[in-house]
């Protein structure tokens, strides 16, 4: 996707390039494809209490380290393979968040065996459509919220790991299922335009 002119920014993302380009072109783009999806949970799982850029500067890191991120891949991780990411400096070292790695990309590959969407799943606790919020400050954005939290028991319930209410609301956040960009920032209306030629 490419980048588009940006005049006013969320100041979440501001003074840093990489930043400032995942808020320019990714966050708040509303995904449907799968992989991407995955991808998306396992970062977000990886996230879990550090910053958000923590991640992203590794985000291509991890993409080598964990096969594109292919959960027929992930999902056959041994004890091996294992130690290699405990060792891998280019990625977040810690364990429990790599085993939750190998039982989300099992869990995602269980689900789809069984006939569901990973899509539909997550997007059907917006009702299949971006919810457009209308923030004016920083402090107004939740945590979670309650359609995180049914996404969170719901993936819970199906096994998931490192699926918390609030890791759910910023894979929600991060690919368009809500639109939390401020009302003054250049890309609340942009991603609101999107999410209109997709749906009306």
């Amino acid at each position: 996707m490419a980048e588009v002119a940006i005049r006013k920014r969320c100041p979440w993302s501001e003074g840093d390039k990489l930043y400032e380009t995942y808020h320019d072109v990714v966050w708040g783009v509303p995904q449907f494809q799968e992989a991407t999806l995955f991808e998306f949970l396992l970062l977000e799982g990886a996230q879990a209490g550090l910053s958000w850029i923590t991640v992203l500067r590794r985000r291509d890191n991890y993409r080598h380290a964990f096969d594109d991120f292919d959960p027929s891949v992930i999902a056959r991780y041994g004890d091996a393979k294992r130690a290699l990411l405990l060792a891998d400096a280019g990625i977040i070292r810690n364990r429990m968040k790599i085993d939750s790695a190998i039982n989300n990309a099992q869990c995602y590959l269980g689900l789809r065996e069984g006939g569901s969407s990973f899509a539909e799943l997550l997007w059907s606790f917006v009702d299949g459509r971006p919810i457009q919020n209308g923030y004016r400050q920083l402090t107004d954005i939740p945590a979670k919220t309650l359609a995180s939290e049914k996404m969170s028991k719901e993936l819970k319930k199906r096994g998931f790991s490192f699926v918390g209410p609030t890791i759910c609301y910023a894979l929600m956040q991060a690919t368009g299922m809500v639109n939390d960009h401020l009302v003054d920032c250049d890309r609340h209306g942009q991603c609101e335009a999107q999410a209109r030629a997709l749906f009306d």
